[in-house]
């Protein structure tokens, strides 16, 4: 599976921004999606995955009720839908793909990464 990420951008605080990931390969279907992020002098995080077999989402706490994720089947794609952004959302976004993602999934575990895309937010 080969991911290409876009739609990041300069916002700010409180505007939205809308995240998609466009993949390759007949498997698609079959892959647990997700967003991580990565900000400055931190580690990559969870921020919200949805299945491949039932579309069940799981999102960090902190983006509960904010961003919405979503998958198309049919075109391969997934985004990620961001609200009420804040300053301390900035980060580097990267879209994830494996066979079981969750809250707890490291960034170590993951199979396939697309490349980063920036979100910044400002105060």
């Amino acid at each position: 599976v080969q991911l290409q990420a876009s739609g990041g951008g300069l916002v700010q605080a409180g505007g939205s921004l809308r995240l998609s990931c466009a993949a390759s390969g007949r498997t698609f279907s079959r892959y647990d999606m997700a967003w991580f992020r990565q900000a400055p002098g931190k580690e990559r995080e969870f921020v919200a995955t949805v299945g491949w077999s039932d579309g069940v989402t799981s999102y960090k706490d902190s983006v509960k009720g904010r961003f919405a994720i979503s998958r198309d089947n049919a075109k391969n794609t997934v985004t990620l839908q961001m609200n009420s952004l804040k300053p301390e959302d900035t980060a580097v976004y990267y879209c994830a793909a494996d066979r079981l993602i969750g809250p707890l999934t490291t960034h170590a575990s993951i199979q396939y990464w697309g490349q980063g895309t920036l979100v910044t937010v400002s105060s």
